[in-house]
């Protein structure tokens, strides 16, 4: 019996630790339960601070929203506003662009048209007036020497023939 009396000794103090430790947990627990009362003191008169917070923190994050969503709105209006003006700029553009091009052309034509038209005016003008005005400039240098000839009258100075003679030697 010995061994049973052991036994029982031994569980008997392992309910009596076991006791022990209950209680202690009780009064943890009792512990934690003062501690959350406490929290919870405090935490009260915030929460309808919070909750203003809160519906003021909504309201402004709603009010941004249809602001966000009014500016995007615009945005992409003057997005689309700017690509139309853009492509009717460019096609502007490419219009002046193709005229001035056109113009340039047509500038060079006429440019050379006129050139050869002022050629043509200088080459009738040289045929048709130069020429003939150097042929009378030499026939009336010829005549003017003929006349200067006929009007010295006197016959010319043997040592004057003779010079003139020797240059065309």
């Amino acid at each position: 019996m010995e061994n049973q009396t052991l036994l029982l000794i031994i569980i008997a103090v392992f309910v009596a630790v076991s006791a022990i430790a209950m209680v202690f947990q009780a009064a943890m627990l009792y512990g934690t339960y003062k501690a959350s009362c406490e929290v919870r003191d405090r935490v009260m008169p915030l929460v309808p601070k919070v909750e203003a917070l809160v519906d003021t923190s909504r309201s402004a994050v709603d009010e941004a929203r249809t602001k966000i969503a009014d500016i995007t709105t615009k945005t992409e209006q003057i997005l689309d506003i700017a690509r139309k003006q853009m492509a009717t700029v460019e096609e502007l553009v490419e219009d002046a662009s193709q005229r001035t091009r056109r113009q340039l052309a047509r500038a060079e034509m006429v440019v050379e048209d006129a050139l050869e038209r002022t050629q043509k005016t200088v080459e009738l003008v040289h045929k048709g007036v130069l020429t003939p005005l150097r042929g009378i400039t030499g026939v009336a240098a010829g005549v003017a020497a003929a006349v200067r000839f006929l009007l010295r009258g006197t016959r010319p100075d043997p040592d004057q023939v003779t010079v003139d003679e020797e240059m065309f030697i």
